[in-house]
């Protein structure tokens, strides 16, 4: 099969189109025939190395897992002896590692059905990025109806599901972003918008009951002086890549002040992918709650492209690679 791999830590150049052995599930497995994989900041961290620190986990020198991409969407072609959920046919979407290729094989608990209503490539762009903002704002952040909730980054991959999941759950939305993006944030549910380029949402004396966010460009000071005294930070990584701990220091600050302040510091990084997650993703996406928004497709010998792209870190939306 074919599939984007690498050997070595870098920029988008290590990353090669090669044909690899096709893999098959494990017992509790499933093997799928990817039609759409989308682009994260996931992808751009492993491939440069990028924190440091997490290395130990990632591979000293060269990644343990060589081929990247994270989301996929596709059709089951077979399963594992202890699979039951999921059988040949079935058209689903979720998280495993490798999903720059046209087979992958993902656990059976971070894989379910794709929404109806969605595309592949729709339905793909979904996974990591809308599971992290479900997990930070419905799960760690608590959000109740009528709270004020400020998403930071809110016209970004994480951000348009973060502003979304917020309104489905009655919150008054505030969305961050530029100017150009305005109308996208209103679109997906923002009741107000902030253009950062011309006003500091920190600066305002405006406070909010929660702050998701999702760039990592601010400090934790700046941060919490929008939150109000009892209120939730959450933390959503971004930043960029490069450096010793990049946005993990932003997180660590927030762990180590979190005993000592009134308000919640919560870290939301890389929430556990979880079937049951990806159910409630696809009722919402089907109840017309959650549209994902894609600036662009690229086929799949163009990935080292898309992620170029999305290392600017200004990608509008989410970057999906069209395999099938």
């Amino acid at each position: 099969m074919k599939a984007i791999v690498q050997d070595r830590y870098g920029p988008p150049g290590v990353l090669e189109l090669r044909e690899v052995d096709k893999p098959s599930p494990a017992a509790d497995e499933v093997l799928v025939r990817v039609h759409a994989a989308s682009v994260n900041a996931y992808d751009w961290h492993f491939m440069r190395g990028h924190p440091y620190v997490p290395r130990v986990v990632m591979g000293l020198r060269r990644p343990r897992t060589p081929i990247r991409g994270r989301d996929f969407a596709g059709r089951v072609e077979a399963v594992g002896r202890e699979v039951t959920r999921l059988r040949p046919g079935d058209e689903v979407y979720g998280e495993a590692d490798g999903t720059f290729a046209e087979y992958v094989c993902a656990r059976s608990d971070a894989v379910d059905l794709k929404p109806a209503n969605l595309t592949f490539e729709q339905a793909a762009a979904m996974p990591l990025a809308a599971n992290t903002a479900l997990g930070g704002l419905r799960d760690a952040g608590q959000v109740q109806p009528g709270q004020r909730v400020l998403i930071n980054g809110a016209s970004g991959g994480v951000g348009t599901f973060a502003v979304q999941v917020a309104a489905s759950l009655g919150a008054e939305v505030t969305g961050v972003c530029r100017a150009r993006n305005a109308d996208l944030a209103r679109s997906l549910g923002a009741d107000h918008v902030i253009d950062y380029t011309r006003e500091d949402f920190t600066r305002t004396g405006r406070r909010y009951d929660v702050v998701f966010d999702g760039v990592a460009t601010r400090t934790l000071t700046d941060l919490r002086r929008a939150v109000t005294p009892t209120g939730t930070l959450l933390l959503a990584g971004g930043g960029e890549p490069g450096g010793v701990l990049g946005a993990m220091g932003l997180l660590f600050k927030a762990l180590a002040l979190k005993p000592f302040v009134g308000q919640r510091l919560v870290p939301v990084v890389g929430p556990a992918p979880r079937w049951e997650n990806l159910a409630a993703l696809r009722e919402l996406a089907e109840a017309g709650k959650i549209t994902p928004v894609i600036e662009r497709s690229y086929p799949l010998d163009e990935a080292p492209a898309a992620i170029r792209h999305m290392e600017v870190q200004h990608a509008r939306a989410k970057l999906v690679i069209n395999v099938a």
